[in-house]
């Protein structure tokens, strides 16, 4: 495996329905090496930081195995950065990625927190209404990462992945979850035993507590 593209974005202004919005999901990839901190990538912007970046959720990574699979459905292929990952991996591997399973980019160790969920901005950057139905129904997420060791990366960079022992939940684990319409608490109660972003964990215990006051 390897790291197929750095990309960075810059702040725009969109209509999403009748907001206007500022989002960094525009990023195009750059050349030459980029420092990773533990809030993501030097130069990037995060606009929506109710949502998105901090810690837990520092890095968003995509596969140029995925990007094959949408150029096969879309009909045109689609370049590194049009999903406003921050870095576009070659592939995941062969085996479903978990949470809590490390990717070594270069000078770099992530850790897999949580899958991305799309929302009406990401619709508004492919310009398609359908696109959150689509995207769900693909079931090919990327994740987000928390960095455990910073440095720098660059495109050609090798990247190796070491999956977690733990019998944590997958990223398909927790994306179909996210959309149950009646979420299973044991499997709520399992998913927060793994090291899940800080967002994810917070909105799980809080279902956790009105699904108790509910039963009581």
């Amino acid at each position: 495996m390897r790291l197929i593209a750095v990309n960075l974005g810059k702040e725009r202004e969109v209509q999403v329905g009748e907001r206007t919005v500022r989002t960094g999901i525009y990023k195009t990839p750059v050349t030459g090496k980029v420092r990773i901190d533990a809030y993501g990538l030097e130069a990037d912007v995060v606009t929506d930081t109710k949502h998105h970046g901090g810690r837990d959720q520092a890095v968003y990574v995509y596969s140029a195995e995925d990007y094959d699979w949408w150029a096969e459905q879309l009909g045109e292929a689609l370049e590194p950065g049009t999903f406003g990952e921050n870095l576009t991996l070659s592939s995941f591997g062969t085996q479903p990625v978990k949470v809590g399973d490390r990717f070594q980019v270069g000078e770099v160790l992530l850790e897999v927190t949580a899958p991305r969920i799309p929302c009406g901005v990401f619709a508004t950057r492919m310009n398609d209404l359908e696109w959150v139905k689509k995207f769900r129904q693909a079931r090919r997420p990327g994740f987000y990462a928390r960095v455990l060791r910073t440095g720098a990366v660059a495109a050609g960079d090798p990247v190796e992945r070491h999956p977690t022992p733990e019998d944590y939940p997958t990223l398909a684990d927790l994306f179909e979850l996210h959309y149950a319409k009646k979420p299973d608490p044991a499997r709520v109660r399992w998913l927060l035993e793994a090291p899940v972003a800080e967002r994810t964990r917070r909105a799980w215990e809080r279902w956790l507590e009105e699904h108790s006051a509910r039963s009581a």
